[in-house]
Formats: structure tokens, sequence, C-alpha cells
């Protein structure tokens, strides 16, 4: 069976402790799409860890780990990853890299960093890890696919169609220093020798393994309001964040993907520019992201304080829709335990007007939040394991998240750890 673990909202849901926990039964994991521009937190007995290349299963030492067509494939940081959990006491997991994956090189990070110098106040947040840049080149068909680099000639015809694109923009547009072949050349070796050992036809593996009946996780990166086709553009990333596209990023079949885990959290936060509705600000943000769990409010990848925000039943509602959600996660929940009432957006007022639908961005730049006040639990309920045992107030809340969503909430987090999870039937 093949499950796809993948973001409601703008990221920062929690997915990497869902798709821990669920890595212990599955026997692949893959990462579908992004690359190093996000990351995931996940506390294990192996204690606490920042990925961003390296799927969620790289702590479970029966899951094969891909990286997928769809990754920008940043080849030194994924080393650097392996290297460091290593460093930690994990055993060496066990990676397979796409022949089909395309190399992030370090001029796409360099472009990144001009572009947002060049747009200063007006920058789309990057996070500078030649994420657009990248895709940029893939679309434009003069990007590098991993299996090229044992191809000497192709690799070098590659290189000398690329360059001169580059220089003319890092010359007149950027006034930078001009890219040399040879330097290139030369880097690419180096990636070369450090994935060969890697690198194999993971769609055929995948074909064969679906065949085998095993069980396989898709791991999405970011969420739904941050894909470039249904988020809020253009404050979006470069790849797309729905669970359909892991299919594409994978190297399956549509139909192979029976289960949609979309993971929510129980109050927002994102990281980065772009639209917002429910968003709070001094000292009741700041005191969200205080207690925001033991991995903190803070980005993965950044360490930029997250913007904070009450749940918002429109855009998970939303996102939920687009994703295809067969099933929620809900996230976080014990952080709302200090509060004696809880704030929720359940609706959105546009030009005078009240609407419980998700609007694209030029609407959604006017629209104002519609909130309602619900009964806070104020007690700590981690380590909690039956739902029944939760407070009343506590039920009430998921149960009317679970109404507005319109998915079923199967899961609840209430705490970091892999076993603070609560099961519901």
């Amino acid at each position: 069976m093949v499950r796809a673990v993948v973001g409601c909202n703008w990221g920062d849901e929690g997915k990497g402790k869902i798709t821990d926990m669920l890595a212990q039964e599955a026997d692949i994991v893959i990462r579908f799409q992004g690359g190093s521009n996000a990351g995931h937190t996940i506390i294990n007995d192996y204690g606490k860890f920042a990925l961003h290349l390296l799927p969620s299963g790289s702590f479970n030492q029966n899951t094969t780990n891909i990286i997928g067509n769809g990754v920008a494939l940043n080849i030194p940081k994924l080393f650097e990853e392996i290297e460091e959990i290593k460093k930690r006491g994990v055993p060496e997991p066990k990676i397979l890299v796409s022949d089909r994956a395309q190399v992030l090189m370090p001029y796409h990070v360099l472009f990144d960093s001009y572009e947002e110098e060049r747009l200063a106040g007006k920058s789309f947040g990057s996070t500078k890890s030649g994420i657009a840049p990248f895709y940029s080149d893939k679309f434009a068909k003069i990007g590098i696919q991993v299996n090229e680099l044992f191809d000497e000639a192709i690799l070098e015809d590659r290189v000398e169609k690329s360059l001169p694109l580059k220089n003319v923009m890092l010359e007149h547009l950027y006034h930078k220093p001009l890219l040399e072949k040879e330097d290139v050349l030369k880097t690419l070796h180096e990636y070369r020798d450090m994935v060969a050992p890697y690198v194999c036809d993971t769609g055929l593996y995948l074909h064969n393994a679906i065949k085998e009946g095993k069980s396989i996780l898709l791991e999405g990166q970011l969420g739904s309001l941050k894909d470039p086709d249904f988020g809020i553009y253009p404050m979006v990333t470069s790849s797309s964040t729905i669970a359909a596209y892991g299919a594409i990023g994978a190297g399956i079949p549509p139909y192979e993907i029976k289960n949609i885990t979309t993971v929510v959290k129980a109050y927002s936060s994102a990281v980065g520019g772009g639209a917002f509705v429910s968003e709070i600000f001094g000292e009741e943000a700041d005191e969200l992201r205080k207690r925001g769990g033991d991995a903190g409010e803070f980005g993965a990848t950044t360490g930029r304080p997250r913007r904070m925000g009450w749940f918002d039943c429109v855009a998970s509602r939303y996102g939920c829709r687009v994703q295809g959600a067969t099933e929620v996660v809900l996230t976080v929940l014990d952080v709302l335990g200090y509060l004696k009432e809880i704030p929720v957006c359940v609706g959105y007022e546009i030009d005078g007007k009240v609407t419980k639908d998700f609007p694209a961005t030029s609407l959604l730049e006017k629209a104002k939040p519609v909130i309602k006040v619900l009964p806070g639990w104020n007690c700590d309920i981690r380590g909690i394991k039956n739902y029944e045992e939760l407070p009343k107030e506590c039920r009430d809340y998921i149960e009317f998240i679970e109404k507005e969503l319109e998915v079923p909430i199967k899961m609840v987090s209430n705490g970091p750890k892999r076993d603070e999870i609560i099961f519901r039937k």
C-alpha cells in the first residue's frame, strides 16, 4: 500500500514526526519534491534532529529511503545530513537516489541570493537554497540529471549550453563574477563520485516493490498553501506540494496512492511572506510561539521565528480538499493547554461579504478573519494516550475542527515525541 503524508497549510505542521512514526512500519519512504529549503523536526530515541533532504525513515534500519526524481538534489547537503546523524549514533540509513533526479548546483544558490538581493524589500522571502533557480533550469531544459553525471560527453554539452545564459545574467543583471566551465565540471565530477554508490532506477525499484506488496510512504515537504498552483502565489515554493504530485515525483502510478494522510496544526504558523488571514501579533503571538512545543516555533532550515495565528478553518478545509485528504492528523494540540479560551478563524470577510471558501491570492490579500471563540481546557494533556481521557473541552475542540474540515481526524499528536499520539477510531 502507498500512503502519502502531506501538509495542509503553510508547512511546519509536524509531518516529520508523523512520517518518523509511520516509517516504523514502512518498507520504503520517499521524498518526492522540494529540496533542502525546508526541514522536518524529529524527536526520537536518538535525540532531536532537523532533516532537510533525508527522508524521515532514515532512523529505521528496516526502511529503504529514496530520493525521488522530483527532488532538487543538493548532493553535498544530502551527505552532510547522513554524516551528521551517523555522528549522533544513528546507523547509516539505506539510501537510493533516482537516476532521473536533477542536480542542484552551487550557482543555483548564488542566483537565489542575487535575486533576493536585487528585489530587496519586494523579495519572496526565499530560504536562499537555490530552489527557484533549480526548477527554472529543470523546466527550461538546461538542468543536469543524475544519470548525465556518468557520461562525460553529455555532461560537457549540458554545461556548454547553460553557461552562456548564466553568464549573461551574472554580468548584466547581477554584476557578479562569471562562471567558468572547468570549475563547474570539476564540481560535477565531485558530485558524481559522491552519489555513485546510491544511484539506481528508483521507478523500476518501486514498480517491483508495489508488486511485492511493500508498504510505501510518500513524504511531502511544506504544505498545500505553498503549492505554485493552489497556494498563495507568488509567495509559494517552486515544486508541487500536493499529494497527487507524489506519483510523478516518485515515479509510480497515481492509482497506487490509497491513503492521503494530511497533517494539520491545532493552531497556525508560517515562515516567509504571503497572505496569512488568521495571523496574530505582539504578546499574544510571542506567547504562542514560546510555548510551541519542544521543536520550537522557528524554521527548521532558516531558524526564522514563525509567524503565528489561530486555527484557520477556511484555509485548512481548502488544504485538505486540494490534497484529497482521506484522513487528518492534528498536531501540537498540547501547546494550547495554557488558554482558557481559544479563538478560531471560521470565515473570511472580503469586501463586506463573509465566505467560507478559500479565494485566490488577489482576494485573499483583502480578507479579514471571522473569529469564533471556543472554551479552552486550561491544563496539560501530554502523556494522555486514550482519547476519552482528554478533557471535554479538548475533545470538543477536536470535533469542532473535524466537522469544519469534513475529513476524519484519525490521530491527535499531544507532544513532540514519536509515541505521544492518540489514535481515534
